[in-house]
């Protein structure tokens, strides 16, 4: 099977990269559509009732009347809409390898948006777990404060050299095209 071109392998790639970006854009919407809901449902909301949660995370065992559920909720949609952001930049540039001519100056932009929007994702990642933390009784939060995930900081600088080495490719390219 080749790697590049209609076909290949990344085409392949491009094909699932799509159905997964539309499924992320499902489960953001999701997020946004629940947070609004709970904004909605505080002031009405009975006294008595609390939500338990547990997926993987934990327990949690917060109250709806509080914002910080709400809030924890919208950076849950804030941190996917970024994975949307990557996934979409990331089938540009996919869809450029299939064309077989990846190294095009809109690439090198791609390559840095990922970056930036991989900084955010760990930040966005932070900030929720500081707002479980602060607000709700028992969380997932009980460890320390800020932990540093090496590797999101490698992933980071990778997404930024590669940016770098498509910048150079197409330098050459345009370069070789002004010799022929």
């Amino acid at each position: 099977m080749r790697a590049l071109g209609p076909g290949s392998v990344s085409s392949f790639l491009k094909i699932a990269l799509d159905v997964a970006y539309w499924a992320l854009w499902a489960v953001t919407v999701g997020f946004a559509l629940l947070a609004l809901s709970l904004l909605l449902y505080i002031p009405f909301a009975p006294e008595m009732v609390h939500v338990r949660l547990g997926a993987g995370l934990g327990e949690i065992d917060a109250d709806p009347r509080s914002p910080a559920l709400a809030g924890f909720v919208l950076a849950c949609s804030a941190y996917t809409a970024l994975m949307v952001v990557i996934l979409n930049r990331l089938r540009r540039v996919v869809e450029t390898l299939t064309l077989g001519d990846p190294f095009q100056p809109e690439n090198v932009q791609r390559l840095r948006q990922i970056g930036l929007a991989l900084i955010g994702v760990e930040a966005m990642s932070h900030l929720a777990r500081l707002t479980l933390r602060l607000w709700m009784p028992r969380s997932a939060a009980e460890g320390g404060w800020v932990v540093l995930n090496p590797t999101a900081l490698f992933s980071v600088l990778a997404v930024f050299v590669l940016a770098e080495v498509f910048r150079e490719g197409a330098r050459l390219r345009a370069e070789a095209e002004l010799t022929v």
